[in-house]
């Protein structure tokens, strides 16, 4: 990577979200630097459910793609469990739902349509009356972002460590500071420095001090093999008066993730012996034999369920974007659509402009802060509400949480409507 030159942007961490932002930069002409302290795949659960809303995104970004060849696995709706009674949630029909937006110079060469592959077909995904999720093994998905951004020649990808913003006298942001494992510490500069560092960001509090997330609760996740999931292709939703929420979905033909809901940001000292106690009681029985060989095993995965407002990008020279900037709970799966809109709107927004025209520029963040609350506020709303109902702790919580299924068992509307807004369309909960 060349010092001695600046960048249009310089994009902060290689998740989900700095990927696309460099390869969305990059197709409008901008010279990108792309930081990451690790390319190998990494191994995590979280991002591993993409509702349709960010799929939708990802074919408007031009990287729809990136889900083939990681045997990822088709979601065509939730299936909601409580007290041993299930109901069936579809995602929504293509036709109540506004068409897919094509990016100038992003969308070309049909790279907005999935390709076949062995788990990924074209005729469910494109010619389905109905939306479609997915869901994969996260890091074979951050590859394929990865390998798209790497194969655009405006974009130079570095490994380093990020350790400094770098600021100039009248504390705006200049570029980033990158310790470069045979180079040393390493200044580049850039008109426009994006941090996309996630959950855990070092440099959110870039925006204010304060920028911090709070954790009220915790995941404790499991892969179940060659599981018998009751509702295939659907997500899971295992409620009960009597127990936490639980969530499966599968994430490969032969790996299916279960996270289990614990109401303290601290989990279990004895992980194992609260699943048996606490978990396995309530679990499908089909599920029942793929659960107990899981638990036998004890490799137990645990993850903070965080929440954090959005804030303005008032800082020159700066956005943050993605988790850095914004989380809600993940009960809902809406954070990588969140995160993808918010690229497809930050590419409409300053995409063709001059980013030395720096004035300019933090005009649209500005005005892009308010643009995106159209569809982010109902999705972390809605997380933070269904968390509280569906892990009802007060006899009225456990009411409404009753009520709550009598309404979906309705059918009809009573379905289609709530789903309507969870993550699996923003363009739906902008209009």
């Amino acid at each position: 990577a060349d010092n001695t030159i600046t960048y249009d942007a310089i994009v902060i961490g290689a998740g989900v979200i700095g990927p696309c932002v460099a390869t969305g930069l990059a197709r409008k002409g901008k010279k990108v630097l792309i930081v990451e302290r690790d390319w190998a795949m990494p191994d995590r659960i979280v991002g591993e459910l993409m509702q349709p809303g960010g799929v939708r995104a990802l074919r408007s970004l031009g990287m729809v793609q990136s889900i083939n060849n990681i045997e990822a696995y088709p979601v065509t709706g939730y299936s909601v469990f409580y007290n041993g009674e299930q109901v069936d949630i579809p995602y929504p029909y293509k036709a109540d739902i506004s068409k897919v937006e094509k990016l100038k110079d992003l969308v070309k060469d049909g790279n907005d349509k999935v390709l076949e592959d062995s788990t990924i077909h074209i005729k469910d995904y494109e010619d389905d009356e109905r939306e479609r999720g997915v869901a994969f093994v996260h890091g074979r998905f951050l590859n394929n972002l990865r390998s798209i951004t790497a194969q655009e020649p405006n974009v130079t990808r570095v490994q380093g460590n990020c350790i400094d913003i770098l600021k100039d006298d009248k504390n705006e942001v200049v570029g980033a500071k990158i310790d470069i494992d045979g180079r040393g510490k390493v200044e580049f500069k850039a008109h426009l420095t994006f941090v996309c560092d996630g959950i855990f960001s070092r440099f959110r509090k870039e925006l204010h001090p304060d920028h911090v997330p709070t954790v009220g609760s915790s995941f404790v996740g499991m892969s179940l093999f060659n599981a018998k999931n009751p509702a295939p292709m659907h997500g899971h939703v295992i409620l009960g008066s009597e127990h936490m929420p639980i969530l499966v979905y599968q994430i490969s033909p032969e790996e299916t993730r279960i996270l289990c809901a614990y109401n303290s940001p601290k989990v279990p000292a004895d992980i194992k012996s609260w699943m048996v106690k606490d978990v396995q009681p309530f679990i499908p029985k089909s599920l029942r034999p793929s659960f107990d060989d899981a638990v036998s095993q004890g490799k137990f995965r645990a993850m903070p369920n965080s929440y954090l407002p959005a804030r303005q990008n008032d800082v020159t020279g700066m956005c943050v974007i993605g988790d850095a900037l914004n989380m809600r709970h993940p009960l809902t799966g809406g954070g990588m659509t969140v995160g993808l809109h918010d690229v497809v709107l930050l590419i409409k927004k300053i995409g063709d402009l001059d980013f030395s025209d720096r004035e300019k520029v933090l005009d649209e963040l500005l005005d892009y802060h308010f643009e995106r609350k159209s569809y982010d506020s109902v999705i972390n709303v809605l997380s933070v509400a269904l968390y509280s109902l569906f892990a009802a702790d007060t006899d009225n919580l456990k009411a409404l949480q009753k009520g709550c299924f009598k309404y979906f068992q309705r059918g009809g509307d009573c379905v289609n409507k709530p789903v309507e807004f969870c993550p699996v369309s923003y363009q739906s909960l902008c209009n």
